[in-house]
């Protein structure tokens, strides 16, 4: 089990960026949030297996269609076990 903090940079708000996240997440039977940032970028922190995280994290790197990633900032951090699903804030 891992954890995966990630920050997504370029034209990643008003694209469904967040709901297909979740989707994905949900999916994958990831737990965790993501959320909307006031400089522009979207904040992603999923917990579960490494394998999913890596799915999850390869997923970021590209968003959904509408999306256009310059650049995705991995923060490392341990596992807490604080989420019982995933969320959109």
């Amino acid at each position: 089990m891992g954890r995966l903090h990630l920050i997504i940079k370029g034209r990643v708000q008003g694209v469904f960026f967040r709901v297909r996240a979740q989707e994905v997440a949900e999916e994958l039977g990831l737990l965790g949030v993501v959320r909307n940032r006031p400089d522009g970028s979207v904040e992603l922190v999923a917990e579960g297996s490494e394998q999913k995280l890596t799915r999850l994290r390869d997923w970021a790197k590209r968003g959904p269609s509408e999306a256009l990633v310059i650049g995705v900032e991995e923060i490392p951090e341990r596992e807490t076990g604080e989420f019982s699903d995933f969320r959109i804030h």
